[in-house]
């Protein structure tokens, strides 16, 4: 049984064990360490001191296993280690290492548990614990849910103190000095006499020292990187063009691949005729795969001419609704006891206080978003008899390792996956298809590595999009104030979808259904938030912010109406519910950065939004002018409280990217089908937002909170609804289906 065949048999075995009190094997299971993976490989003259620090006489290497998707995770958690490591990042190299059990998620476990972020209570406390469990036990290594810097931040500060503390112990019994009376600085053990000992100097006795792992973590006072302004360890590499992307990768004697695909998600291939395309020139071989057929060739425009060339008959079986009205209408009949997937908000009388009032109601749209990474998807595969390699960027390292063996008939553990940079995912690389496709070619031509690039149209057509979501919404107001709100949520079940595909079961309700809003920290007297599972519809999967990407429109949009319905101020009224003093900080910071209240010209309007996503409140105000020509947006404000913000130049990129992700899409973007397929298949169907388009946008980090958060993922939920309201503001029409170009003409 593969390992992913084990985690989805045992996982809710044990979780339920540790439920209901634990388990003696399981509890000492989950202390123990895991095996350091670097020693598999260790050479006679280099020290891996911890799975994250690797020390040769030629220099030294950090380990950072959480994937680089262009957010700057290799740089941050290089960071993290150098900082109790005594390195300056100029000194080492970085590698994303093996898939390990070792390099397992810590910070998953807080959104796989129905407590809001906001509660650090007893009982959520020990239910995160618990589904921390089988996080370990089973070694889930996935970069994604803006858990990275969560993740890293005490566990990677603790392996470059531990490595830094182990040096000198190695120092101390080269020299017979008392390691106590020992310092580092700079790359180098030094000693009383103010000697330095490079690292790499004392490889062969820190590999022969046992680690010394009671350490004492450094005082911000002494922190040389943290909290100050860093260069990106990738930035001249990305400025000048050098960066090398899985795209990249050229092996002697590779073959190019590229492959067509049932435009049907799921569906399959009846036949096909091959020989026009293998009469083309460079074609080396027309090859069947699931759903489809691949041709290899000598170089990538070449497959993909002769790909186009096979005469194919589909299977024309629909899995899903052929046209979007008939997923509009599954969304619509969603709404009833049966499809009821969760209430984690219940709170007062919401029925008793709508019955006696006459309620303001509204229903909302968002639609399909496919993830349209700039980097066009890829994967290299080399199968022999021995062993398999597969180069590629992905934030699922694990799960291709046993793919990749299910397909190939070797062990997981000769699959080694060679991680690259990642010119873009927002969710994409957490499914592994283009592995998968790029595997069944290579098992068909054993010793002869194949590169698989997607052309665009087949990644935008096939790619597993964003949930298409509808919103319900019931609220009162009176005596100028908000009193009761009611939302219900309808779209598919990501979680369910996604792990569909790696043969892993979903059970219990789906929290990203209602992510973005069952959680927001307003005390609103009677207030309500339920989720509903709509059952057949197109595949999807994890897109940047999941489901609090629609869910932060449907909220905070529905609350603005409210607000304006009891005649209140927007930013007042958000202050005056708000039960959450780091996010009641954020507020007031965006309302501070934004001059909120200072009067604006004739045809300019100001919105402002909030959403807790990631654990992450976060506040925006869009200031948008009604020109002649259409809606020009002038200004965006963000605030955003993480507990600790490591490099303040890299956190004011991630939030500005995040702005205009969201922006861009809520404004222009969307994935319809016809005749159940994709109708759009490149960036001229699925425009984003253009460089003259964007706004000028201010950011600030706040660091009140003692939780550390990362910042990737939330500023994305409130850029829709913040501009939405200003839009309202500046023109009183009220927006309440994405794309916004539907209804208004923006300049």
């Amino acid at each position: 049984m593969s390992r992913a065949g084990k985690i989805a048999r045992r996982t809710f075995l044990i979780g339920s064990a540790a439920m209901a009190g634990g388990v003696a094997f399981g509890v000492v299971m989950y202390k123990r360490p895991h095996h350091n993976p670097l020693l598999d490989t260790l050479g006679k003259d280099a020290a891996a001191l911890t799975p994250y620090v690797l020390i040769t006489p030629q220099g030294i290497t950090l380990i950072t296993p959480r994937a680089d998707l262009g957010q700057g995770a290799y740089h941050l958690q290089a960071a993290l280690i150098a900082e109790e490591l005594d390195v300056s990042l100029d000194q080492v190299t970085v590698d994303p290492g093996p898939p390990s059990p070792a390099y397992y998620n810590t910070a998953l476990s807080g959104d796989a548990v129905p407590f809001a972020a906001t509660d650090d209570g007893w009982m959520a406390e020990t239910a995160r614990a618990v589904a921390d469990v089988p996080m370990k036990l089973f070694g889930i290594q996935v970069t994604g849910g803006s858990t990275t810097v969560p993740d890293a931040w005490d566990k990677l500060r603790h392996a470059g103190a531990v490595a830094r503390e182990t040096l000198k112990a190695a120092a101390a019994a080269q020299t017979g000095h008392n390691a106590d009376d020992l310092h580092t600085e700079n790359g180098a053990v030094i000693l009383p006499d103010g000697t330095r000992l490079p690292y790499t100097d004392l490889v062969d006795t820190v590999a022969q020292t046992d680690p010394v792992t009671d350490v004492t973590l450094r005082d911000p006072s002494e922190w040389r990187l943290v909290g100050h302004n860093m260069q990106r360890l990738d930035m001249v590499a990305k400025s000048t063009g050098t960066q090398a992307y899985g795209i990249d990768v050229e092996l002697e004697g590779m073959l190019h691949a590229a492959v067509r695909t049932n435009p049907r998600q799921g569906g399959t291939l009846r036949g096909f005729d091959a020989s026009e395309a293998e009469t083309m020139r460079g074609v080396h071989k027309v090859i069947a795969i699931p759903g489809g057929v691949g041709v290899l060739a000598d170089n990538t425009w070449r497959a993909m001419q002769a790909v186009n060339a096979v005469k194919i008959e589909w299977d024309e079986t629909d899995l899903y609704p052929a046209a979007m009205d008939d997923h509009w209408r599954i969304l619509a009949d969603s709404f009833d006891a049966a499809s009821r997937d969760s209430r984690f908000k219940d709170e007062g009388d919401v029925e008793a206080t709508l019955a006696a009032t006459d309620a303001v109601q509204a229903e909302y749209r968002a639609p399909y978003l496919a993830h349209a990474p700039l980097e066009p998807v890829n994967a290299t595969v080399l199968v022999t008899d021995a062993r398999v390699d597969v180069w590629t960027g992905t934030q699922i390292p694990r799960f291709v390792q046993d793919n990749v063996a299910q397909i190939t008939g070797h062990d997981a553990d000769d699959v080694h996956v060679h991680g690259q940079v990642i010119g873009g995912s927002f969710g994409h690389r957490l499914e592994d298809t283009v592995v998968r496709q790029a595997a069944h070619l290579a098992r068909a031509v054993k010793g002869t590595p194949v590169k698989l690039t997607l052309s665009r149209e087949e990644d935008m057509m096939h790619d597993f999009p964003r949930q298409i979501a509808m919103a319900r919404g019931r609220g009162a107001v009176a005596d100028g104030q908000v009193t009761a709100f009611d939302l219900g949520l309808a779209m598919p079940s990501v979680l369910a979808s996604q792990l569909g595909r790696q043969g892993l079961p979903a059970a219990g309700p789906d929290l990203q259904i209602v992510a973005g809003a069952w959680d927001q920290p307003f005390a609103i007297p009677d207030y309500r938030v339920t989720g509903y599972r709509a059952q057949g519809l197109a595949p999807v999967s994890s897109w940047r912010s999941v489901g609090a990407s629609t869910n932060g429109f449907f909220h905070d949009s529905f609350l603005d109406e409210l607000i304006h319905a009891a005649g209140a101020d927007p930013l007042e009224e958000r202050l005056r519910l708000c039960n959450h003093a780091p996010s009641r900080k954020v507020l007031e910071a965006v309302g501070e950065m934004s001059d909120w209240g200072k009067p604006l010209a004739e045809g300019q309007g100001r919105g402002v939004a909030y959403c807790l996503s990631f654990g992450v409140p976060c506040a925006e105000v869009v200031e948008v002018t009604d020109t002649a020509d259409g809606i020009r947006i002038d200004k965006v404000f963000v605030a955003a409280e993480v507990g600790r913000v490591i490099d303040p130049v890299n956190f004011e990129n991630q939030v500005q990217g995040g702005v205009i992700w969201g922006l861009g899409h809520a404004i222009m973007s969307e994935i319809t089908y016809s005749e159940g397929r994709a109708t759009q298949d490149n960036f001229d169907s699925f425009p984003f937002l253009r460089l003259y388009q964007c706004p000028q946008i201010s950011v600030r980090g706040l660091e009140n909170d003692s939780a550390v958060r990362g910042v990737g993922e939330p500023p994305v939920p409130p850029a829709a609804p913040a501009l939405a309201n200003a839009i309202f503001a500046a023109t009183g029409k009220r927006l309440r289906e994405m794309p916004f170009n539907k209804h208004v003409v923006f300049v």
